[in-house]
């Protein structure tokens, strides 16, 4: 949809894509609240502004709609189908699978959350590096990647839902 459209839809019609961007209610709300936006950067700045006020347990929420590095994300919805295109540099190649695997079962251990990072035209191989290094983090360090990535990945999604 246009930026036009975005803000003349109505909010309970446009909630489940803004969900599907950034599950969090708090999140959704303000942005619907904020319409109409002049343009899309004001809507950019508008949502970042709002990710970057998320707190631990809302980046918690918004983590549950995350599947796994590596592992295919099922169902028809937008959220699915964008999962499965951001994760597009996992490739079919078991090992890759079986490493990012591992790498997931142990982040889970440590952090007690899935290992989410922006996919985005990333290799299997720069997912895993990154995954390694931030195995090293300490709690306080890694909460704050997570938040930036769940960032990334939410202004990503929304500049799919509003496109020019």
């Amino acid at each position: 949809m246009d930026l036009e459209e975005f803000n003349s839809t109505a909010a309970d019609r446009l909630r489940p894509a803004l969900a599907a961007c950034c599950d969090v209610p708090r999140w959704v709300d303000a942005i619907l609240a904020k319409r109409p936006y002049g343009d899309r950067a004001a809507l950019t700045a508008v949502a970042d502004q709002l990710l970057r006020e998320l707190d631990d347990n809302e980046v918690d929420r918004a983590l549950q709609a995350h599947p796994r590095i590596g592992d295919r994300p099922q169902g028809a919805g937008a959220e699915a189908s964008w999962s499965r295109n951001e994760q597009s540099g996992v490739g079919a190649d078991p090992a890759v699978r079986q490493e990012l695997a591992e790498g997931n079962r142990q982040y889970e251990d440590r952090f007690g959350r899935v290992f989410l990072i922006c996919a985005t035209g990333l290799s299997a191989a720069q997912m895993l590096d990154s995954l390694r290094t931030r195995l090293t983090h300490d709690d306080a360090t890694e909460a704050t990647v997570v938040h930036e990535e769940l960032r990334k990945i939410a202004l990503l999604r929304l500049s799919k839902v509003v496109e020019a």
